[in-house]
């Protein structure tokens, strides 16, 4: 099929204060093909892309779609007009049912009295009935349309969001960091809408930190740091490092995942689980983490290593069994966080973050009793050192500690969670896909800074869907199956994937 430019970008520029998002940036998406576009957090990836589907307006430059001025005013009037984007983070409204997501703002249509009126009640089993063939189209049948949308975990969000853009059929998908959120099944429903709109002569703009995964998927990939285009490479000039150094303007300097394979560490057990029962998650589960270890926590989904994690911060309550902090007994979160324990959500935006609150609220929450008397009075000199401290230290981008979080690119989103327990000077942290969204430069800063916690006698909990990560940092493994432990690794240069797998499936 011949190749045409469906949509051209010419010196878009965009500012957000004093920062500068994009500078002078020029695009082309051609039809037939996934154009990758890959880049440090804050790099411009997402303002771009977000400006082409009419989420936000740019400060100058141009736009054509089929060679026509391409002003959208929303990102509802794109996706009607054929240019659909499925956002890195939930798009979807927890208080509905996943039919009224996938046709949110468009019930009118399923009103009874009249086609023309568009009034009366809702035809709920003609409205459940066209959503579930959406979900079907996709390969997301196991979810219901009509069940309530805040009861499905993150993953099954995500597809309902997939769901409702490809139920308009696109002809320019920008897919932003989605596959970040989803399990390998969801993975390859995304994988094979790209693969059919590649077939269709329609085009795909794929953002991803994933660089094996990108360099398999996309034919072609433009890589932008700080708002600029740097490069942009055919599929036959992929290179892994010749785009790692041009993503970051300069070579990866000291380990990546650990160079140590010696998985010891202290006698002391910091943190017990003892025949703990969650129905349908946890079943007669037993764990131990010990002083200065890195515990990985692996396996598929829907395994309950997601839930593993809250109740191990008492956010949720097991049936039975307990938990014990330091050999107290665990009660609840808040329990937690006066044994110093820290946990980090694997939905951010919603379990970690407040994201109309600045940075310096964020990461204040968690330290308020190192500067406040009784709780109650906050010296406002000792919270801007305090939050200014972690920023600094975690290399945090922002225009100051007064922006507001839901400004910040997600990895200096995950940066502030970070803050929050790191500032507090937790001794046990638990962390539920910690890299989630987030670029090769800044996860070697995090896999850094947990080692070096590891070294300083604390310890961690890893919960991923990532082997590579969890055998790469990792002084124990214990792979997950059914609410249950299936198997233990110790830390190990021979353990590879495959050994893992195995017992997940």
């Amino acid at each position: 099929m011949k190749q045409e430019i469906l949509v051209k970008v010419e010196h878009m520029n965009k500012r957000f204060g004093s920062t500068v998002a994009l500078k002078d940036v020029s695009i082309e998406v051609c039809s037939g093909r996934v154009l990758g576009l890959i880049g440090e957090n804050g790099s411009g990836k997402s303002t771009v892309t977000s400006i082409i589907a009419g989420m936000q307006n740019a400060d100058s430059g141009t736009m054509t779609y089929h060679d026509k001025e391409w002003k959208p005013g929303s990102m509802l009037y794109s996706l009607e007009h054929g240019i659909g984007m499925i956002v890195q983070e939930t798009g979807t409204v927890p208080g509905i049912t996943v039919a009224e997501n996938i046709f949110l703002g468009e019930t009118k249509f399923f009103k009874s009295f009249g086609e023309k009126h568009k009034w009366g009640p809702v035809k709920r089993k003609l409205l459940n009935q066209k959503a579930q063939e959406a979900l079907d189209a996709i390969g997301a049948s196991h979810i219901r349309a009509e069940q309530m949308t805040a009861n499905l975990d993150l993953q099954e969000r995500k597809l309902i969001e997939i769901a409702r853009i490809m139920n308009k059929h696109p002809e320019v998908l920008v897919v932003d960091e989605t596959t970040t959120a989803l399990s390998q099944k969801g993975r390859e429903i995304i994988y094979n809408i790209m693969e059919q709109m590649k077939k269709e002569n329609k085009a795909v703009v794929f953002i991803s930190h994933d660089l094996e995964e990108i360099m398999e998927k996309c034919d072609a990939l433009t890589v932008l740091r700080d708002g600029n285009i740097i490069v942009t490479f055919d599929k036959s000039e992929f290179d892994e490092d010749k785009i790692k150094s041009s993503m970051i303007g300069r070579q990866l300097e000291g380990d990546y995942y650990r160079s140590d394979y010696d998985g010891s560490c202290e006698d002391e057990v910091v943190l017990e689980m003892k025949d703990v029962n969650l129905t349908g998650k946890l079943i007669d589960f037993n764990l131990q983490l010990h002083k200065g270890e890195i515990l990985g926590i692996g396996g598929l989904s829907h395994c309950g290593m997601h839930t593993l994690g809250k109740v191990m911060f008492g956010n949720k309550k097991p049936e039975s069994g307990e938990i014990r902090i330091k050999g107290k007994k665990l009660k609840n979160e808040a329990d937690a966080m006066k044994h110093m324990v820290g946990y980090v959500a694997k939905d951010r935006d919603t379990e970690s973050l407040c994201l109309n609150a600045s940075i310096k609220d964020n990461i204040a929450v968690g330290g308020l009793d190192q500067f406040t008397t009784g709780g109650f009075l906050i010296f406002p000199w000792n919270e801007k050192k305090y939050v200014q401290k972690q920023v600094e230290t975690l290399s945090i981008k922002c225009a100051g500690i007064n922006q507001y979080v839901s400004a910040l690119s997600g990895g200096n989103k995950q940066k502030v969670v970070f803050g929050k327990w790191i500032g507090r000077g937790s001794d046990v942290l638990i962390l539920d896909c910690p890299t989630r969204g987030v670029d090769i430069g800044v996860k070697q800063a995090m896999y850094q800074l947990m080692y070096q916690m590891k070294k300083e006698g604390k310890s961690i909990v890893i919960i991923s869907e990532e082997l590579t990560e969890l055998i790469g940092m990792s002084d124990r493994l214990m792979i997950m199956k059914d609410g249950k432990i299936m198997h233990e690794f110790p830390r190990s240069e021979s353990l590879s994937e495959a050994d893992a797998i195995q017992y997940m499936i």
